[in-house]
């Protein structure tokens, strides 16, 4: 069972949720272990000590880590001018629904050419300032082959973009 209103900062003992806490890696490893649309099963292992998650078949070999989509950016100095619209309480209640599993979703972890990945690539590109809308705007880009400020990246690791297909 996955609980939508459980705060996963509570059993990760003050660390990054991504990946000390074990409730949302099982909350990830149930939502996506699942039958792909083209009907072949792709289920995640919980077990592999090099990653979060895994997964090896016929549809590939993926290891996988988990990432936060939402922020308040209630401590960037250049938001300040939008965050002091809202009170202390809006932020606190948006911060805390930002650490249920709704806040959180997995990519491809490992470095391939001693490149960053995905999460790091978003986390550190200027055009996306970990924004998960343009983050998934670079991915649908991707789809149909458009430039974008993660394409080399999102490129990079195209065949877990593709297992759906």
């Amino acid at each position: 069972m996955i609980d939508i209103t459980y705060d996963v900062r509570i059993d990760s003992n003050g660390k990054d949720p991504d990946s000390a806490s074990k409730k949302l890696k099982n909350f990830h490893k149930l939502l996506w272990s699942k039958r792909l649309p083209n009907g072949k099963m792709f289920k995640l292992d919980d077990n592999e000590i090099r990653a979060y998650l895994y997964h090896k078949s016929e549809l590939g070999e993926y290891y996988l880590s988990s990432d936060s989509v939402t922020h308040t950016y209630s401590k960037w100095k250049r938001t300040q001018h939008i965050i002091e619209k809202f009170s202390p309480e809006e932020i606190k209640y948006f911060y805390d629904i930002a650490h249920t599993v709704g806040g959180y979703l997995i990519f491809p972890g490992n470095k391939v050419n001693s490149l960053q990945t995905i999460n790091q690539e978003r986390g550190m590109n200027k055009k996306i300032n970990d924004r998960i809308d343009l983050t998934l705007e670079c991915i649908r880009r991707a789809y149909i082959n458009q430039d974008s400020p993660l394409y080399d990246t999102i490129k990079r690791y195209w065949d877990f973009f593709c297992i759906i297909l």
